[in-house]
């Protein structure tokens, strides 16, 4: 019997499936095609898009490990920015009621607040609000969450833990929600058999103060790893402060390593602490009107010589200069101050400038048209010398406060970069010594030094204090629960549900 002939669209189907090069680039064709469409639809169908692989291909000779975590160091290559469309999957749940927060303070007291705010909503299965920032503190800052920080990265970077919106539901505009607030270091505990009831009974909770009200301790390993995720990955500054933070990071290590003094000798920290020591009667009088002025400020009288002898006041500037050529950083060394206004002027400054003239502001890096738009909001202009702060060989601040420990936690997530913590108490016992020739430069020196060989920022743990949350390691200095080898960081990060 004769064969009978294939029809021309069999045979094509033959030579498709068969094997030869036509069927290779036919395959391949409809391989990239698969992938584009897949590419394209996962956002709209809230997929998140296959990851994308930062490692050589073995064919080139590189290592082709299975995750982009293993080949990451600290501030060599930012995962979040190479694939920024890649989202991370939704995190489907039941939402138990919306949550609004008021943030209260500077920069930094707020940026710990919002941490401990999302680790809460995410705790207690809300739906959380964008955070409202201080507007009434003494900075008087009228600018918003998002001219401070990422408002679309912050939400996106989080949606695999919490969901977070820019306003409420039109359904919940005209209610008035219940206003309170938390108790301060408290539990996860606390929130969910205290707040959690009344979430569910209001539907819209709105916590009017937020600062320090998460315990530094004792929290599951997974509440505190969310923390530093909402630190470290979702809080980040705007394009525009990154740009001009960048900039004068860029600026200062062209010339070599950096440090950065933050030199807290502002009107508002002296008038808030009472501490005046080396300050006019005038000047005196000064400051202590002004806290009384403010009646959120609640402490009134103030022993201020008692206050600096237990090491409670931030060092003057000239006290700062001495502990400075103390430790042995040569006159040549470039300093970039991170402060606001110095109280009392250049008149204050003359010393540290007579010993270190190398001393530079970002008001002496940038434009004054890069630094107009900043210029009448602290918040922002603190985010830029956080940039800075964070970027520097050594940061030194003069005292302990938010941005003090904010930053010298974040360096230590970036790979326990040095940051001297300066032991105050001892310090101004030793200077008094050497103002009275007690002690020579020499003496003074050693001492100085000796003083200071554990205080640089070492792996360690976060003492800790039962009863007393004030006075143990704050949690955002040393979240140690979240560091480790630089390699290995952003795998420990990963969180599981809980």
């Amino acid at each position: 019997m004769a064969k009978q002939k294939a029809s021309p669209a069999l045979a094509i189907r033959r030579r498709i499936g068969g094997g030869g090069l036509l069927g290779w680039a036919a395959r391949v064709a409809v391989s990239i095609v698969a992938w584009t469409l897949i590419l394209h639809l996962c956002p709209h169908l809230g997929i998140p898009r296959p990851p994308l692989t930062l490692t050589r291909p073995s064919c080139l000779g590189g290592r082709n490990n299975s995750t982009a975590a293993s080949v990451v160091a600290a501030g060599e290559v930012d995962v979040d920015r190479l694939a920024t469309s890649a989202l991370p999957p939704r995190r489907l749940y039941k939402s138990n009621g919306y949550l609004l927060v008021s943030c209260n303070g500077g920069l930094n007291q707020m940026r710990a607040a919002i941490c401990d705010m999302v680790t809460v909503a995410r705790y207690l299965n809300l739906t959380m609000v964008v955070p409202e920032l201080d507007k009434q503190s003494f900075w008087a800052d009228p600018s918003d969450f998002g001219d401070i920080f990422d408002v679309n990265h912050f939400i996106d970077s989080l949606r695999n833990e919490v969901k977070i919106i820019k306003e409420l539901p039109q359904k919940f505009s005209e209610k008035v929600p219940l206003s309170m607030q938390p108790i301060s270091w408290s539990s996860e505990k606390y929130y969910l058999r205290q707040i959690l009831p009344l979430v569910r009974k209001h539907k819209v909770l709105h916590f009017s103060k937020t600062d320090s009200r998460l315990a530094n301790n004792g929290l599951p390993l997974k509440l505190q790893k969310l923390r530093c995720h909402v630190n470290y990955i979702a809080l980040r500054f705007t394009p525009s402060i990154e740009a001009l933070g960048n900039k004068m990071i860029s600026i200062l290590k062209k010339t070599g390593s950096f440090i950065v003094l933050h030199l807290r000798y502002e009107m508002d920290m002296l008038a808030f602490s009472g501490c005046t020591h080396g300050c006019s009667d005038q000047e005196t009088a000064e400051l202590t009107r002004m806290r009384y002025a403010y009646p959120w400020w609640k402490e009134k009288e103030i022993d201020s010589e008692k206050k600096r002898l237990e090491g409670l006041c931030p060092l003057t500037p000239g006290e700062t200069t001495l502990v400075l050529k103390a430790l042995g950083f040569p006159r040549e060394t470039r300093i970039y101050m991170a402060s606001g206004e110095i109280y009392g002027g250049e008149k204050r400054l003359a010393a540290l400038k007579a010993e270190f003239p190398n001393i530079v502001r970002k008001e002496m890096l940038l434009t004054d048209d890069e630094l107009h738009p900043f210029q009448k909001h602290s918040t922002q202009m603190a985010a830029l010398d956080y940039l800075v702060s964070v970027a520097s060989d050594v940061f030194i601040p003069s005292n302990d406060g938010n941005m003090a420990k904010v930053v010298e936690g974040h360096r230590r997530f970036m790979g326990f970069r040095k940051t001297i913590q300066l032991d105050r108490k001892k310090l101004v016992e030793l200077i008094d010594l050497f103002e009275d020739q007690e002690l020579s430069w020499d003496e003074f020196s050693v001492a100085v030094k000796e003083l200071h060989e554990g205080r640089m920022s070492q792996p360690t743990r976060r003492k800790v204090i039962p009863g007393q949350p004030k006075e143990e390691d704050y949690f955002y200095a040393n979240p140690n629960e979240c560091l480790g080898s630089a390699r290995k960081r952003r795998e420990r990060l990963k969180h599981t549900e809980i």
